[in-house]
């Protein structure tokens, strides 16, 4: 009986001694925490596992929702970095932003559609309901299935005041969150047309995804049209925190604004910025 009262000391010693270190490991882990904007979320994500892989011992959780949930998680605390995918407004000083990329948004709409060009007042009847069939502006004669985002969205925010619109003027059939659920859902629905993220709409043309990006008003949103400035619907994607960031927050600010991260930035089919 001695003996094996010892033999389980020893066993618990070696298993004390085994697990020390890994405890260790995960005392002295930190989480950064992210959330918001769906059109930044995938570069976040791509942004924070090359972060993760020069910074062992640090975990970035990137967490979608849209740009309002990045605001709200940011000055609740409940995240140290919110994605904004527009400009901060004046009723927005309560958080400290920092530019990443440029974006745009465009109009999408299936491929099958032969309709290669739209005006910003076609679209704005489109939207309002005063344009309902494609064949008032040279295409078959369907109805047109007005996809919109819903309430929260930056690029509903973009897109509105682009057209000229209030929230409530928009007539849509469909209301989707971020922008792989519209892409997704104006491909699969000849008669459909929508607007997302222009990053988000050429990477899915990559992909041989059934889109069509019709140009606005004689110009092809394009990453190139963007970063030239004559794209009309361009827009700033931020990071926000509630105060100026300090530790492993700060770092993963800087990396991503830093020269590191460029060639992720244009695999994503955005504009880098440089840091101020």
């Amino acid at each position: 009986m001695q003996l094996k009262t010892c033999e389980i000391l020893s066993a618990v010693a070696l298993l004390t001694f085994v697990a020390l270190p890994g405890c260790a490991r995960h005392a002295n882990s930190e989480t950064v925490i992210v959330t918001g904007s769906s059109t930044i979320a995938p570069l976040a994500a791509d942004v924070a596992r090359e972060f993760e892989r020069a910074h062992p011992g640090v975990r970035v959780d990137v967490q979608t929702g849209g740009s309002s949930r990045g605001l709200t998680d940011t000055r609740r605390g409940l995240a140290q970095i919110g994605m904004v995918s527009r400009a901060l407004g004046p009723h927005e000083h309560d958080v400290v932003g920092f530019s990443v990329a440029i974006d745009g948004v465009c109009v999408i709409t299936h491929r099958d559609n032969p309709i290669n060009s739209l005006s910003k007042s076609q679209v704005q009847k489109i939207y309002t309901g005063a344009i309902e069939h494609w064949s008032e502006i040279g295409g078959a004669h369907q109805p047109i299935t007005v996809v919109s985002k819903a309430a929260g969205r930056s690029t509903l925010a973009v897109f509105l005041q682009y057209v000229g619109c209030d929230s409530t003027d928009i007539d849509a059939d469909v209301v989707i969150g971020d922008n792989e659920q519209g892409i997704k859902t104006v491909a699969g629905n000849p008669t459909a047309i929508g607007y997302v993220s222009v990053g988000a709409a050429e990477s899915a043309l990559a992909r041989g995804v059934a889109i069509r990006i019709p140009s606005l008003d004689g110009v092809q949103p394009s990453t190139s049209t963007i970063r030239d400035g004559s794209h009309p619907i361009r827009r700033v994607l931020n990071l926000v925190t509630l105060t100026r960031p300090e530790g492993v927050t700060r770092q993963f600010i800087d990396y991503f604004r830093s020269e590191a991260a460029h060639e992720l930035i244009a695999r994503h089919y955005f504009v880098s910025v440089d840091p101020p």
